[in-house]
């Protein structure tokens, strides 16, 4: 079963139901398949928004790999899923949004750009407040006492 604050992701692939997770080492296998230098380089990947079908494998097959199924990139690219291509895009964009964005919050519904494109706003480091409303429901790190 998912659990959306693991960074889950549930999805119907190849006509089973399945549970997708960017782990740290999916996401390892991310930064070297798209050549980026560390996750701020992967989310500014991500956050470019351009999406190449070969690309939606790698971070499908990376998700599900990180949920625990032993899948390669050439079976997941023979999976089909609801939605054709758009159900593609539509799966990674949770699935980055569950991993990158906090509180899992989709960029699409809080904090996405004006045309609602996912991953308008520039990637974050971490503890870095949000611009927008959302910000109100994110919770802030604690600090050490003694500070």
């Amino acid at each position: 079963m998912a659990n959306p604050y693991r960074g889950d992701v549930a999805a119907e692939i190849g006509g089973r139901r399945r549970t997708l997770r960017l782990t740290l080492g999916a996401l390892a296998e991310l930064e070297a398949a798209f050549g980026a230098d560390d996750l701020g380089d992967l989310a500014r990947v991500f956050a470019a928004g351009k999406l190449r079908a070969r690309d939606a494998v790698r971070v499908i097959a990376a998700g599900l790999r990180g949920a625990g199924e032993p899948v390669t990139d050439e079976e997941v690219a023979a999976m089909a899923i609801d939605g054709g291509a758009a159900g593609y895009a539509a799966l990674v964009v949770a699935l980055v949004a569950a991993t990158f964005a906090p509180g899992g919050a989709s960029p699409t519904t809080e904090g996405g750009g004006a045309d609602g494109a996912p991953f308008a706003d520039p990637p974050r480091s971490p503890g870095t407040p949000r611009s927008d409303s959302a910000s109100a429901c994110s919770a802030s790190p604690p600090t050490p006492s003694g500070r």
